[in-house]
Order: structure tokens, then C-alpha cells, then sequence
């Protein structure tokens, strides 16, 4: 199963194994308190993807798009998330976006429960 979290928000138990799926470490948040078990920066959207989108609501269709052809490039990275969900039964994709529906850890997520 895989869970979706802010990384400002207080870790628990049901989170299972946390990964962090954002490019860039957030801002103001330390590594004792995000309680980070793995960070994968490079399962991020790219720099130019990242910067292209913008979170902006109007680009999401089109980021959705985008994004999931720079993931089938990275098999080696979403065959990790795969084997570690096996393991760990849930996996909380952690996240820094504001914006809690439009954001690359849900497009990641949906990305993987489609069989990715």
C-alpha cells in the first residue's frame, strides 16, 4: 500500500517505511524530525519538468503526461519502490508540495498502482 504525506506533518506508525520523493531536502525540516527511511531524489520530476510545471493547476494534465514517461525510464527506481512495498507492506511517499492533490507523489503513486 502506498500513503501519501506532507513531510510537515508529525510521522506515525501507519506510516510504515517514509520515502522521500522530492528532489530538493525541505525547507526547514531536519533530518531527526522528518524521519526519513530512504530519499530517492531521483525519482523526482527532472529540473526542467519541476520548473516547467510550477504547480500550476492548468499544467497538471500535461505534467501527468511528462512525468510518467521520465518514470518508465527509471525502472531500477520504481522496481525499488516495488520490492520495498513487498517488504515493508506500506510505503508513505513523502512529499514538501503545498498543494496536496497536484503534486509529483501523487502522480508517483498513481504511477506504481497502475502497475508502472
Amino acid at each position: 500500500m502506498y500513503k501519501l504525506k506532507r513531510i510537515y506533518e508529525a510521522s506515525e506508525a501507519s506510516d510504515g517505511y517514509r520515502i522521500l520523493v522530492d528532489r530538493i531536502w525541505p525547507r526547514g525540516v531536519s533530518k531527526e524530525k522528518a524521519r526519513i527511511d530512504l530519499w530517492i531524489k531521483e525519482i523526482a520530476p527532472s529540473d526542467t519538468l519541476r520548473k516547467w510545471f510550477g504547480h500550476d493547476p492548468e499544467g497538471w494534465e500535461e505534467f501527468l503526461r511528462r512525468f510518467r514517461e521520465e518514470l518508465q525510464k527509471e525502472i531500477g527506481l520504481t522496481n525499488q519502490l516495488k520490492r520495498l512495498e513487498k517488504q515493508h507492506d506500506t510505503l508513505t511517499l513523502v512529499f514538501s508540495a503545498r498543494d496536496e492533490h497536484d503534486n509529483q507523489a501523487v502522480a508517483l503513486r498513481a504511477f506504481l498502482q497502475r502497475g508502472g
